[in-house]
């Protein structure tokens, strides 16, 4: 371990993947493998270890081991080794990239943009503190002390969506304040998530920050166990669940980031020619297949059908590939793209109306593509508008009472994002102040910064990710009594 490695000394071979366990590369103790297919060419993708109860156990045991040291270090120290780790990240950031691509079907301007986000939130992770605080006693006699204590040994689970930047958010916080970390991919994107913690084996002490791949029953293995002191899990409502009830049995502490079918609501005096493609461009990003985009937009009847015609104007330009800028990658595995499929099929069940889209692509092409599709005006109870369809379908319904589109926005039981546009700042933040939703966006595009706590209302999530709320979900608090 050291702060002062040269990156340009570190090779990584993105063709071997292996768990990191203990600061050494290694097979699972099962030496089983598996192996996931790029969702966009659906070639093969390389082996990757599937790991056992064994497999956890060990790498627990390491990370409690390392864990005591590690908490002993100063911030500052931990700060400086984990901004030399970012500087690799960095001088790797294009084969993680390309291999983004590979195996979860952004396109390469995605990755790429992916990669830059994640490096700019661990940057910011870097320069976050908790300094101890003395505060107010009631009397002179004594000195109270407001500190933040490591809790031990986190595990971060994290979603195939955006793999690398989710990762990084978590590992960026579970490390700077002393905890040991255990890195759990989604068995369809693995690889990035394996690489960062080998790149890891060259900055931090072996036990540290570990990483380890597998199937389905991995998650539970590491939820279950009694050395893990604290999960920090992104996904699904419903896995979500399951998460919090496995780690109710040892009392772990528990963040959750999950679903999200997030109203965006379009006022009359908007400028539709400049909003309308920004609003598209966003709810198509990652071929719809973000937690916080824009899933249900609500536009004023005044502007509805100028609206919709700039919203198809865009969409038509969009191209199903991975290589350009202008283009929409493939749904990023099969389960989701049957998921998604569904939705399609509801459209002429349902009688609904898709200005774009709304079938399978022709042709032979392979890969998980699936067209952009807008639907016109769908009743408010549809399964459109209802369930988040995390996929390239998107509903565009008219509004034109204030209170009335608000209570639509807020008649479900997410609560992620939501977003207003309105020229009218005053009317956009009384509408916002309204929206029952952890993150509020008015004017602008879907954004977060590591500076800055991002979580959810309802079923949307427990705790915080980012800035200094978020270090404290790493952390005991500890009050310290001194007689004077």
């Amino acid at each position: 371990m050291s702060s002062n490695t040269k990156h340009d000394s570190i090779k990584l071979d993105f063709t071997v993947f292996l768990n990191v366990i203990n600061g050494k590369l290694v097979d699972s103790s099962s030496k089983n493998t598996r192996r996931t297919i790029n969702p966009a060419t659906f070639e093969q993708n390389p082996d990757v270890p599937v790991s056992t109860i064994e497999d956890v156990n060990e790498a627990v045991k390491s990370a409690r081991t390392a864990s005591k040291t590690w908490a002993g270090t100063l911030w500052s120290e931990r700060q400086s080794i984990l901004a030399s780790f970012v500087d690799a990240v960095e001088a790797h950031a294009e084969e993680f990239a390309q291999m983004l691509v590979k195996e979860q079907g952004k396109t390469i301007y995605e990755a790429r943009g992916e990669l830059q986000v994640s490096i700019q939130a661990l940057r910011a992770t870097c320069g976050l503190t908790l300094p101890e605080e003395e505060l107010s006693a009631s009397n002179n006699l004594r000195k109270v002390v407001k500190r933040y204590v490591p809790l031990g040994v986190a595990v971060g689970i994290v979603p195939w969506n955006y793999p690398v930047f989710l990762a990084c958010n978590k590992l960026g916080q579970a490390l700077v304040t002393g905890n040991a970390f255990i890195l759990k991919p989604s068995p369809f994107t693995p690889y990035c998530n394996l690489k960062l913690a080998e790149l890891g084996t060259y900055f931090f002490p072996p036990g540290v920050f570990q990483a380890l791949s597998g199937e389905d029953d991995l998650g539970p293995f590491l939820t279950a166990h009694p050395g893990v002191d604290k999960v920090s899990f992104a996904g699904s409502i419903a896995t979500g669940k399951r998460v919090m009830q496995s780690c109710s049995s040892t009392l772990k502490r528990v963040t959750l980031e999950l679903g999200g079918n997030d109203p965006l609501i379009v006022c009359a005096d908007v400028d539709v020619a400049s909003v309308a493609p920004v609003v598209a461009a966003t709810a198509f990003t990652n071929s719809g297949q973000i937690c916080f985009a824009p899933k249900r937009i609500y536009v004023h009847e005044a502007i509805y059908r100028d609206f919709l015609a700039a919203m198809v104007a865009y969409i038509r330009n969009l191209k199903l590939t991975t290589e350009e800028q202008v283009a929409l990658g493939p749904v990023s595995n099969k389960p989701q793209y049957e998921r998604v499929k569904q939705f399609l099929a509801e459209i002429d069940e349902n009688n609904l109306t898709a200005l774009t889209g709304g079938a399978h692509p022709s042709g032979d092409k392979p890969g998980f593509f699936l067209p952009p599709t807008l639907i016109d005006n769908p009743p408010e109870d549809s399964r459109i508008v209802v369930e988040e369809p995390f996929g390239p379908i998107l509903p565009l319904m008219k509004w034109s009472d204030e209170s009335d589109v608000i209570q639509r926005a807020n008649n479900t039981e997410y609560g992620l994002g939501a977003s207003v546009w309105s020229r009218d700042v005053a009317q956009a933040e009384r509408i916002a102040r309204q929206l029952q939703s952890g993150n509020v966006w008015i004017n602008v595009p879907i954004q977060t910064d590591a500076n800055v706590e991002f979580g959810g209302h309802k079923y949307s999530g427990i705790g915080v990710e980012g800035g200094v709320e978020g270090l404290k979900g790493y952390c005991n608090l500890q009050i310290m009594w001194t007689g004077l």
